[in-house]
């Protein structure tokens, strides 16, 4: 958020020799940089923090635009602090906390002091604490936009897609309030909290993973009853160790290659973990764990993920390539009978510029889409919180539709398109930006999108 800022100084000197020479002006130290990423490489990388008991984890997009999903506990403050700068390029585009838990946000204030962020989404739900809600107020009054998750008023229905870039998203799987009641069965509000964690899938062309937050067994329920889930390629186990959590049925629809587990050093030695790590081994599923793996590194080019660990699991050779396809070559599992979700007319392929429709995607994401039909993007939802407030999100900007072909942007994007372009359609009035010219939309540090190349 702050800009770099290069100074020079120079020393004034007395022209004459009987002249005394000024004291030089106070110089200032230069700032130093907060950031030392490299420059986005046109893949994406997902890393999975070790932060002991609790979560944290970075999405990197192929384009460098960043995700941070919780934050981990307090007692990694310090690697955090010393770790994102040297991923980040600038401040991050987005924070996720799944839950009110201090394992998944302890440490987000000294993070956001030392790294900034724009955006921050919270499931908004009742039983928090003061720590919590208090945490939420002072990030809302740095400037930080905090909002939720929940269905935009206009498409109940439909799932809220935060589009990170062309080809990547982020789709929120749960909470659905208010277009659906939370899950109230957990006897204490810890346990509610964790029922109505946030659940993630984010996709790359044909690979994709779930976070799966803090989910509890009649959050698995619910997402299975609902025709939410498909496979994945990765897995970001939510609750190890909770009893209920982490159900057959839910491992079956997913269905991943690969599982991320959190955890300390005592994470193994729960008979919870070690069942959920025999069911995985009976899906040919790799688990890997950050007490044992340290951070996980997750690379995936669209087509697969590749895994880089910090430590090799015990007696695995150091130069192992551990490649996870995309598309699931593994025959489907037979799946438990659950009554039919609504069924929703999917929306039409969108043609290609040269007039033909894009090859359909795997059997897996078809069938996602057309259980959930469209998705609600992030530009449409209707609130942000400040705090303990909510607010309408006005720009202060806005303009007129013009009658040629101009270029056009969501104040809240990074990318531009050709007003002819099917997404502009999806940007609110209120948050559109229009340009005369290709320039003047690059002098504003946008990316041409990859849909319309403008």
């Amino acid at each position: 958020m702050s800009a770099r800022i290069a100074l020079g100084v120079g020393l004034l000197f007395a022209s004459l020799a009987c002249q005394q020479p000024s004291a030089p002006p106070a110089q200032k130290a230069p700032e130093k940089s907060r950031y030392f990423g490299g420059a986005p490489d046109g893949k994406l990388h997902v890393y999975f923090f070790d932060v002991g008991a609790g979560d944290a984890a970075l999405i990197v997009t192929p384009r460098g635009n960043t995700v941070l999903v919780d934050s981990g506990p307090a007692s990694a403050e310090s690697h955090l602090v010393n770790r994102l700068p040297e991923l980040l390029r600038r401040e991050l585009d987005l924070v996720v906390l799944t839950q009110p838990d201090p394992r998944h946000h302890g440490a987000l204030d000294a993070v956001l002091k030392r790294v900034g962020a724009r955006r921050l989404m919270e499931s908004q739900l009742p039983d928090t604490s003061k720590a919590y809600d208090a945490l939420l107020t002072a990030v809302g009054s740095r400037g930080v936009q905090v909002f939720s998750p929940a269905p935009s008023s206009a498409a109940p229905r439909e799932l809220v897609r935060l589009t990170l870039e062309d080809r990547v998203n982020l789709t929120v799987l749960w909470p659905r309030a208010p277009a659906e009641p939370l899950l109230k069965g957990a006897p204490d509000a810890e346990g509610r909290n964790a029922a109505n964690s946030i659940v993630l899938r984010l996709t790359y062309d044909d690979t994709s993973i779930i976070f799966a937050g803090a989910a509890r067994g009649e959050t698995e329920a619910r997402l299975l009853g609902g025709g939410l889930l498909a496979p994945a390629t990765l897995l970001k186990v939510g609750s190890p160790g909770v009893d209920g959590a982490n159900t057959q049925a839910f491992l079956e629809e997913v269905h991943p290659q690969a599982a991320v587990f959190s955890g300390d050093d005592g994470l193994g030695r729960s008979a919870k973990v070690k069942e959920l790590l025999g069911r995985l081994r009976a899906m040919d599923a790799r688990a890997f764990r950050t007490d044992v793996n340290g951070e996980v590194h997750a690379v995936s080019d669209g087509k697969q993920f590749e895994l880089a660990l910090q430590r090799p699991s015990p007696g695995e050779p150091p130069s192992v390539r551990r490649v996870f396809p995309g598309l699931d070559p593994r025959p489907a599992l037979v799946r438990t009978a659950r009554p039919p979700p609504p069924v929703v007319k999917p929306a039409p392929p969108e043609p290609t510029p040269a007039g033909r429709t894009e090859p359909a995607r795997a059997e897996a994401t078809r069938a996602t889409s057309s259980r959930v039909g469209n998705m609600t993007d992030v530009d449409d939802l209707p609130a942000t919180r400040q705090g303990n407030r909510t607010e309408s999100v006005r720009s202060s900007t806005s303009a007129p539709a013009s009658m040629g072909v101009d270029y056009r942007a969501s104040r809240h994007k990074r990318i531009f398109h050709k007003s002819t372009c099917q997404s502009v359609r999806l940007i609110k009035q209120e948050n559109l930006l229009i340009f005369k010219t290709r320039e003047e939309a690059m002098k504003t540090d946008r990316e041409p999108a990859g849909d319309c190349h403008p």
